[in-house]
């Protein structure tokens, strides 16, 4: 019975176990099937890149070989098999590079749209489908017609020529020597001219008949003219000569060979002003590379013939140039990289020169984001032998870093060398970092002179300055690693550090109230010009206000002048009738005269 249970589960783990793995590969299966839904193609990536350098090959394909085939009818029969599978071999990259074409992403708004549905709706309302479908045309049924050796029937193959030159602008903004690419291109294209022209030239030979005249074909029943190859480079060397206008060219003797020359021959001038053009614009770019990596040469030496500088100046001088360019050093790395975003050319500077940056012991404990900063301020500088970089007592407004060579500290004679400094050391960092104490100020207190052809990194005080005013810290250790060189070299009053300090907070507290004042200034006189705008407006309102009230007052004063004059009327009369009834009545009141008189 424990058998019979053993067997048993057995044999359900075996069906969980073949359970479990048939899940795995299903699930294995739908992410491959949902992973190729998804499957886009960046345009800017290595494989995009690959794919155009490979649709180089069937478009030249098709390009040379079925005009060859149309005229060379030799080459056509022989050759028929390796043709056919060229063909459809370039037919099937054809289809693939649709295919592609349908997943290739696009930006929008600075993101790659990688949508499948709106991949292919871009795709399919854009010209370049339109001759894409048209070039995968199956035009090879009209062999049945028109028979199986008439190649022309695939010319619409030609359509796919925009292909070709995208590759072409791909290679030459990625390779590194684009004017060598340039150079060759032009060569292929002017090939291809030529191998149309020989084709051309052969057909019409073949058409007017081999050797009826010196101009064509000569005849091929001749065994020196009847070979395949011999056919063809015959035919390419005459085109070539008839292009390049060197050398003497059969004279043409029938109208048809009369309008071909022609048309030769215009054809040969546009190609020859098309090769001098296309050269000139290389050396002219090689020239300007050269000046933006090099200064020029010819300048300085004219200004030194016209000026008459002495000859062993002007030794040294060449020499300095001739040392530039043999080994290829650069002095205007900023000016070439200029162009480039910023932080994409703090990158660039960082891989050039951080080995060197990071072996200066005065900034091995700073921080990455300093040194990147500080990488962007170096200046390339090139010292020839026994010249010297700085003398003692001089004003320092740089410090230098040893990139390549070496360089000895000596006396004031020129000849005792008291160190010999190599690559990764420094000098010149007390004179720019103004370092309380310092008894010599910001003046040298070496003579250093470069024994050899030497490469430095200068980097300025004003520069320094800039950086480390964003790096406090790394100011304080700066400072701190100068303040020891200094108290080794005994060149450091450590008395003289609590005046200076006091002078720095004194000058530092008056350049504050002297900015308080000067914000106290713009304050008063802000509210001065709003003052006197604010009066300025009062006064128009209340002369308006003025203006609308006179005429509202005049119609009232007229009313009230009327109605006084009736009043005075009135009253007028009541006196009248007053002073009439008092008169009437003191007439009434006076006695008359008695009856006795």
């Amino acid at each position: 019975m424990n058998q019979w249970s053993g067997f048993f589960r057995r044999h359900q783990g075996q069906i969980k176990e073949e359970v479990k793995k048939e899940a795995r590969i299903n699930g294995t299966k739908a992410a491959v099937k949902k992973s190729w839904k998804e499957w886009t193609v960046d345009p800017s990536s290595d494989v995009y890149f690959n794919w155009l350098k490979v649709m180089v090959f069937p478009v030249l394909y098709n390009w040379v070989i079925i005009i060859f085939r149309t005229c060379f009818m030799d080459m056509e029969y022989n050759y028929l098999p390796v043709w056919l599978t060229l063909d459809y071999l370039s037919d099937l990259l054809y289809v693939v590079d649709v295919i592609i074409k349908f997943n290739t992403g696009f930006l929008e708004h600075g993101i790659m749209v990688q949508e499948r549905s709106r991949l292919n709706r871009r795709y399919l309302h854009t010209s370049e489908f339109f001759f894409d479908a048209l070039s995968l045309l199956p035009t090879d049924l009209l062999y049945l017609w028109l028979g199986i050796h008439c190649p022309m029937v695939r010319i619409n193959r030609f359509l796919r020529i925009p292909r070709l030159f995208e590759a072409f602008d791909r290679m030459e903004t990625r390779t590194s020597y684009p004017n060598s690419f340039r150079l060759c291109k032009l060569m292929l294209y002017t090939f291809v001219l030529i191998h149309w022209n020989s084709c051309g030239y052969f057909a019409l030979s073949r058409t007017i008949g081999f050797g009826v005249d010196p101009w064509v074909y000569p005849n091929i029943t001749d065994p020196d003219f009847a070979s395949e190859l011999r056919q063809y480079i015959y035919s390419f060397w005459i085109s070539t000569l008839v292009f390049t206008t060197v050398g003497d060219t059969p004279v043409p003797e029938r109208e048809e060979e009369y309008l071909f020359m022609i048309a030769d021959l215009l054809i040969a001038v546009l190609v020859f002003a098309s090769i001098v053009g296309n050269v000139g614009n290389v050396i002219t770019n090689l020239n300007n590379a050269d000046n933006a990596f090099f200064p020029n040469h010819e300048l300085v030496k004219s200004y030194m013939k016209t000026h008459r500088v002495n000859k062993d100046l002007q030794t040294r001088v060449n020499g300095w140039y001739q040392h530039l360019h043999i080994n290829k050093k650069m002095t205007r790395e900023n000016e070439i990289l200029q162009l480039l975003p910023d932080r994409l050319r703090a990158e660039v500077a960082v891989s050039v020169h951080m080995g060197t940056l990071s072996k200066v012991t005065i900034f091995q404990n700073c921080e990455m984001s300093l040194l990147e900063e500080l990488v962007l301020k170096l200046k390339p500088q090139v010292y020839s032998p026994r010249e010297y970089v700085c003398k003692k007592g001089d004003i320092g407004h740089e410090m230098y870093i040893i990139k390549e060579g070496k360089l000895a500290v000596v006396a004031d004679d020129g000849v005792t060398e008291f160190a010999v400094l190599g690559e990764g050391n420094f000098f010149g960092e007390i004179s720019i970092l103004n370092i309380k104490g310092n008894k010599s100020g910001n003046r040298r207190t070496a003579n250093i002179r470069s024994i050899g052809h030497s490469d430095l990194f200068c980097l300025s005080k004003e520069d320094l300055k800039g950086v480390l005013t964003e790096f406090p810290d790394a100011k304080r250790i700066l400072e701190e690693k100068g303040r020891q060189i200094l108290m080794k070299m005994g060149i450091l009053d450590e008395s003289m550090v609590g005046v200076e300090e006091k002078k720095e907070l004194t000058v530092s507290r008056l350049n504050e109230i002297e900015g308080k004042l000067d914000s106290l200034q713009t304050k008063l006189a802000r509210l001065l010009a709003e003052l006197e705008s604010n009066t300025y407006k009062l006064r128009i309102r209340l002369e308006q206000l003025e203006n609308e009230t006179s005429e509202w007052e005049l119609p009232k004063v007229e009313h009230e002048k009327d109605g006084e004059d009736d009043g005075e009327g009135e009253v007028k009369g009541d006196r009248v009738e007053g002073e009439s009834g008092k008169k009437v009545g003191k007439k009434e009141d006076e006695p008359g005269p008695s009856k006795g008189e």
